[in-house]
């Protein structure tokens, strides 16, 4: 429900760089990360031991729904056509999500950031679970309902899924995760959304099943929806960003953030009746979209925020499983009433 989109009048503003960038170090387990970002405003860290994009005026409340407390089962469709590498990027993401799976990344850790999602509740005190599951996978490269999908027949995607003999319809722990590859365009896709959650109809699929899709933006618009990867063209010509991918791939390594912003809301808002600012249920501001485009601190205010940067230059601020880097956007406390992550430097 919530979209993922990139509000560019926010994030782009053409800021000068205040300083060179420092020469990278060799990044190891065992040294200080090196910590940078090349539009960094002159006075970097924060002295009032706030985090970046704490106010007191965001009215985000418990509209008493259902959170996922219970182990989350992710079910994967990969729509379309996927490389190995590719899918094995971003499974590894989500296996790095629980503590159980993480295999004892370093920090900042991808688990340590699912952690602030881990502090919502609901009306019982349950937390939402740190257990998330890669539960199944099931691929639909023969297109089954087009090249063009709208947010009613990404639900027929998932009727087709589980329908099939080893994908269930796990209605109690399961959320379905749907990936779109390059060639497939989504309603309101670049415009509007990079990335949406909500529920299934049981008209259609014969279950409330809560879920979220996200695209591949590499070829159809990474200055969108793979920023900071990728600068819109007034920001010189368009193409690569200042920031690197951490894996070398502009369209997969966007989608991770968005990955991470959708699994966030949809845990904490599966039935659009949980927790979200605004009175609107249908249009609602939730805990991904609060901190959008902030990865660090001294963020807001145009700056992506401090970050790091390994010996080959590629950006990122959490560490997986398996020695994988991602960038992923920030999230918003409900206890610090700000935006988090564990990469805060102040």
């Amino acid at each position: 429900m919530a979209s993922a989109i990139i509000l560019i009048l926010f994030f782009f503003f053409p800021f000068s760089s205040s300083s060179s960038s420092p020469t990278a170090a060799v990044q190891t387990l065992n040294i200080k990360p090196n910590y940078y970002n090349p539009k960094l405003p002159p006075r970097s860290l924060s002295t009032s031991k706030k985090f970046e994009g704490s106010s007191n005026l965001v009215d985000l409340r418990y509209h008493m729904g259902p959170v996922l407390s219970s182990p989350i089962n992710i079910y994967l469709i990969w729509y379309g056509n996927w490389s190995p590498t590719q899918k094995l990027l971003i499974k590894d993401f989500l296996l790095s999500i629980s503590t159980a799976t993480a295999a004892a990344a370093p920090s900042p850790s991808v688990a340590e950031w699912w952690s602030t999602v881990s502090l919502y509740t609901d009306q019982t005190g349950a937390n939402i679970s740190r257990s998330v599951l890669l539960a199944g996978e099931y691929e639909d490269n023969r297109y089954s309902h087009g090249t063009h999908l709208t947010r009613l027949s990404i639900q027929q995607v998932i009727a087709s899924a589980v329908q099939s003999a080893p994908f269930p319809v796990d209605h109690r722990n399961g959320i379905y995760l749907i990936l779109t590859s390059t060639d497939v365009t989504m309603q309101d896709f670049c415009r509007a959304v990079c990335g949406f959650h909500y529920f299934t109809f049981p008209s259609m699929v014969g279950y409330t099943l809560p879920y979220a899709w996200v695209g591949n933006s590499g070829k159809q618009c990474p200055e969108v929806c793979a920023y900071p990867f990728a600068l819109p063209g007034y920001m010189g010509g368009g193409g690569p960003g200042l920031l690197r991918p951490p894996n070398g791939d502009v369209g997969v390594d966007g989608m991770i953030s968005v990955i991470g912003h959708e699994l966030a809301e949809l845990s904490s808002n599966p039935l659009v009746n949980a927790w979200y600012a605004g009175e609107d249920p249908t249009a609602p501001t939730e805990i991904g979209d609060l901190c959008e485009g902030l990865y660090g601190t001294g963020g807001g205010g145009g700056y992506i925020g401090q970050v790091m940067r390994d010996e080959k230059g590629h950006t990122y601020n959490l560490n997986g499983r398996r020695g994988r880097k991602y960038l992923v956007q920030w999230l918003w406390s409900p206890v610090l009433k700000a935006c988090a992550g564990p990469n805060a430097l102040d």
